[in-house]
């Protein structure tokens, strides 16, 4: 499968908590004068909870998470059907990820069944950028921008959701796919680093999967 630049409208950044995908699709919805779609997490009234009892308030995240998701794609793809360029920083079915590694066997029965009715309702991307890390480099982007409801986040739960990550993306097939080597890169920093990076994302006639390894500083 090949996608042409010129067919990539919609440009979705992934990634694990702390990646980068937020600040890298700011980036380049600035450079592309395109529409930023950023997903809600702050308006997730249990996502503080979760962190503290992710056992008690799973489900009630999860939840919140789905409804949301969905909504703001339901609204965002009515209201510009036809805006030229459009980058957002997830993709609505990276939900499952979360759901399959906090919610238990009846919980996630209910959950399937909810998402089984709206996910086929939604558009996938043009092209998929995943920003694979590892957990160290994950741990200190998290503790450097310090938010609070992050405070109470183990380095073991990080591992396990990259490890999530990576099972998912490595077999990911919705959309063209774009697997990027993120551990050593700083592209806010770094003015050649977005660039190069930039310069792989836009890149015509693409494969269905493709990697972009960058050299790491120094070698």
């Amino acid at each position: 499968m090949h996608t042409a630049r010129s067919e990539v409208r919609h440009i979705a950044i992934e990634g694990v908590i702390g990646a980068g995908k937020t600040t890298l699709a700011r980036m380049i919805a600035e450079r592309l004068g395109a529409r930023l779609v950023l997903e809600r997490f702050e308006e997730n009234p249990f996502l503080p909870k979760f962190y503290e009892d992710p056992e008690r308030y799973a489900f009630q995240t999860q939840m919140f998470f789905l409804l949301s998701r969905f909504r703001q794609q339901q609204e965002f793809f009515q209201a510009d059907l036809f805006h030229n360029h459009v980058v957002s920083d997830y993709i609505f079915e990276k939900d499952k990820i979360f759901a399959y590694l906090t919610l238990q066997d009846d919980e996630l029965k209910l959950y399937e069944s909810v998402l089984s009715a709206v996910e086929k309702k939604i558009p996938t991307p043009d092209l998929v950028v995943y920003l694979q890390s590892s957990a160290e480099r994950l741990m200190t982007n998290i503790r450097k921008r310090a938010r609070s409801y992050e405070t109470n986040m183990s380095e073991d739960y990080i591992r396990e959701l990259n490890e999530a990550y990576n099972y998912f993306f490595f077999r990911y097939k919705s959309s063209p796919l774009l697997i990027v080597k993120a551990t050593d890169i700083d592209f806010v920093e770094n003015t050649g680093d977005f660039e190069d990076m930039l310069e792989q994302i836009l890149r015509p006639n693409r494969s269905a999967v493709e990697y972009y390894n960058p050299m790491k500083k120094g070698t």
